[in-house]
């Protein structure tokens, strides 16, 4: 069932409460033209986002920043948190400008060339100087999203390859073209990434989106680029090359998160491929606590249309059956025409199938030869009594988070409420599934700060009198340990 969502302040020793939808299950919406107007936005806020995508493939960083101005505006009008995730472009492959429109006719030659200029039907000009050291003769390119193919017959010289067209199409300007066969040179981080990256530290963004990740490696270095800007935000690897499905726990091990991204994904492998590997993802997301979004096409056509395809609500609504932290649109909301009906619409889908029991209780026991058992099993036991007495919230306080991570990875029917004095933590756990941070820094003494859990989730509608809160917490709570106690309490 719905219900209503924010988060309290302390002003004064009073708690406010922002009323919106909620669902457990989270809506990532990309900011662009379409909603960036802050009374838009905001509208959006309140039917449901929880997390603004920024998408450094477009816009300048002027635009950014005035991005990030208006949803952090947002979030302190509507007093909820807001996450704000940083998409990098990465080494995406693109051919150059065209005259209106190229028509590649099967059969035809065509020289793909890493020399800048105007594209033709006889001469493509692609951005990657290395097209020609890394593919070879029998190799496919695939061009917009798929859509055109080519086949290379013969390397030419050290800047100009031979292709023959064995999937024609049309192509404008700056379409995409992929190379699912080749092994590519390519870093992981371009220099726009670099700068881009940077700037996103400086604004303050939750979460950065690594683009094209190949291999745990690339998950590393951005990690490293990260801590010596002395940040200690999080990243995501998105997972859209074959090479990434084939490291995929290792890529797993190093993310604090993963992304899905079924657009590219969905050119380099085979489509039907594509529905399985998102359900393993997510499955081991789940299993090691990691969020977990489902993005591309989601609500493809409600870019244009006002209602979406019967086959795109049953996408949606599987995703959450699934158990993904999150789901996401891209286009739909950037520049689509109803950017406040496609959060409606899909917030609706969420909540329906959220009544649905196959939903809850997920992951699995907690592995003895994890560093963090003790912890572990203490989340799992307070998740399976919450089960047991129908509990109407599991409460956790944590300083980095690892509790909320943990405890929601278990995907429990009850309310999840992570009380913390880590003002940006707030703005992270926004992404994960069924978590809603509460600020509060009045940790003296265990038993004050159960009272005070009980006196806020009170005041703020969640519980009333005669209801189970299951209390995770670390004893002495002062010290800010890792959880290693459970309390039940009864809301008197």
């Amino acid at each position: 069932m719905s219900t209503l969502r924010g988060e309290f302040k302390t002003i004064d020793t009073k708690y406010y409460m922002s009323a919106r939808h909620y669902n457990r299950t989270k809506i990532v919406a990309t900011i662009g033209p379409a909603c960036d107007d802050p009374e838009i936005l905001k509208e959006l806020v309140l039917k449901g986002v929880d997390v603004c995508r920024l998408n450094f493939s477009h816009g300048s960083h002027e635009v950014h920043k005035a991005n990030v101005k208006t949803i952090r505006s947002i979030a302190e009008e509507t007093n909820c948190a807001l996450a704000i995730l940083q998409d990098l472009q990465g080494p995406k492959l693109r051919i150059g400008e065209v005259v209106g429109e190229l028509l590649l006719e099967v059969g035809k030659k065509v020289i793909l060339s890493t020399e800048k200029q105007i594209s033709t039907a006889e001469l493509l000009y692609v951005n990657y100087e290395n097209l020609p050291t890394d593919c070879n003769p029998g190799e496919r390119v695939l061009l917009n999203d798929g859509k055109c193919e080519l086949i290379i017959t013969r390397k030419i010289d050290d800047k100009n390859l031979e292709s023959e067209v064995i999937g024609g199409g049309v192509l404008t300007s700056n379409k995409g073209f992929n190379l699912p066969e080749s092994n590519l040179s390519v870093p992981s981080l371009t220099e726009k990434d670099l700068k881009d990256l940077h700037y996103g530290l400086e604004l303050g963004v939750d979460w950065v989106a690594l683009s094209f990740v190949r291999r745990a490696e690339d998950i590393i270095e951005l990690k490293q680029l990260i801590a010596k800007s002395g940040k200690k935000t999080r990243v995501i690897a998105k997972i859209e090359k074959p090479e990434a499905v084939e490291n995929i726990d290792s890529i797993i091990q190093v993310s604090d998160g993963i992304m899905v991204a079924r657009g590219d994904l969905g050119v380099e492998i085979p489509l039907q491929k594509v529905p399985l590997i998102q359900k393993s993802i997510v499955n081991k997301c789940i299993k090691v606590s990691k969020p977990v979004i489902i993005a591309t096409q989601m609500m493809e056509s409600m870019i244009v249309d006002s209602m979406p395809t019967r086959a795109e609500i049953t996408d949606v609504a599987n995703a959450v059956l699934d158990g993904a932290d999150a789901v996401m649109l891209s286009a739909e909301t950037s520049v689509g025409k109803h950017p406040k009906k496609v959060i409606e619409i899909m917030g609706k889908i969420i909540t329906d199938v959220e009544m649905d029991s196959g939903v809850y209780y997920k992951g699995s026991k907690p592995d003895s030869s994890s560093p963090s058992f003790a912890s572990d099993e203490v989340c799992f036991t307070a998740v399976r009594m919450s089960d047991h007495l129908n509990a109407k919230a599991i409460v956790a306080m944590t300083k980095s988070g690892f509790t909320g991570f943990k405890v929601a990875s278990f995907r429990p029917k009850s309310s999840v409420f992570i009380f913390t004095d880590n003002r940006q933590l707030l703005n992270t756990l926004n992404l994960v599934w069924g978590v809603r941070g509460i600020f509060y820094d009045q940790f003296v003494s265990t038993d004050q700060t159960f009272e005070d859990v009980i006196r806020i989730l009170e005041e703020k509608g969640e519980v009333e009198k005669g209801d189970y809160i299951i209390n995770c917490a670390s004893m002495p709570i002062h010290l800010k340990r890792r959880t290693n106690a459970i309390k039940v309490s009864v809301v008197e």
